[in-house]
């Protein structure tokens, strides 16, 4: 014959839900004695698994180190006979970083470099952009012939202080395609994928320095 169920109506109110379950279950008319030991039992290993993960916690963020950048670099792959440079840029209304790792640009620097520029190139191989370096300030307009990559085209003068900017469109193998030019003279010309200067921290203000290796 199976014995009664045990009487449960005392059983503490915020019992765990998966501890009174089975209590019910496993609770029968054989005493209160056993069902407490059932009760303790199931409260013991409750906190030991609480303290093994640490109640889901966040870890100790003194234990933690810095987060490390997924970004991926991509490789650089030179094209032409341009040359290569690093290129600081100083943002607006800041201080340059001088520890701050360098951008890397390709640079036009002939005038037979300037005249072929980005044309037919589908992408930047890896760089950040292509500065076009005149001898001596100019007022020299740019255009888009035979060039399919969007571009954004950016200004400096002798100083490497900000001049201005434009976007540039790009134009087929054809005669008229639309001129682009700087509000005031400039010596440098840094082209980048079309949006691209926010990246750089290049807007109005800005201060672009030259030189040294690439990293």
């Amino acid at each position: 014959m199976s014995e009664p169920a045990a009487d449960l109506s005392d059983l503490p109110e915020n019992l765990p839900p998966f501890v009174r379950s089975a209590v019910e279950t496993s609770a029968t008319a054989s005493g209160r004695k056993r069902l407490w030991w059932v009760i303790g039992g199931l409260l013991f290993l409750a906190a030991l698994a609480f303290l093994a993960v640490g109640a889901n916690g966040p870890a100790d963020p003194e234990l933690v180190g810095p987060v490390q950048s997924t970004t991926t670099t991509v490789p650089r792959v030179r094209f032409g006979d341009f040359g290569e440079s690093a290129l600081r840029v100083q943002a607006a209304n800041t201080t340059l970083n001088p520890a701050a790792t360098p951008f890397c640009v390709l640079v036009a620097a002939s005038d037979a470099q300037r005249a072929q520029g980005l044309m037919e190139r589908p992408d930047l191989g890896g760089y950040d952009g292509m500065l076009f370096q005149f001898p001596s300030p100019t007022r020299a307009k740019f255009h888009m012939r035979n060039t399919p990559l969007p571009l954004t085209i950016a200004f400096f003068d002798r100083e490497g202080t900000f001049v201005s900017s434009a976007d540039l469109a790009p134009c087929g193998n054809r005669r008229g395609c639309p001129q682009y030019g700087a509000s005031a003279p400039y010596l440098y010309a840094l082209e980048v994928p079309q949006g691209g200067l926010a990246r750089l921290q290049i807007a109005p203000g800005s201060r672009v320095f030259v030189g040294g290796t690439c990293t």
